[in-house]
């Protein structure tokens, strides 16, 4: 098997995966952890941003500030 990167969400003592992976049952598999950074520090660099950093991460991620927003 090649090795797969996939992303997922730690939550309440889970791993929660965005799909199921391409495995049959009982497959043995080494996982390593690396944590992402929040998306605000993804981003930064990317744009100008003299406010605070909570401001623009929320400007960024609220589902209130979709794409269709300002139509």
């Amino acid at each position: 098997m090649n090795d797969l990167n996939i992303e997922a969400i730690y939550e309440k003592g889970n791993l929660k995966l965005p799909q199921s992976l391409p495995l049959p049952d009982g497959q043995s598999v080494s996982i390593t952890i690396h944590g992402t950074p929040p998306n605000v520090q993804r981003r930064r660099g990317l744009l100008e941003w003299k406010g605070n950093w909570e401001d623009l991460d929320y400007l960024i991620c609220s589902d209130d500030n979709g794409v269709f927003e300002s139509r």
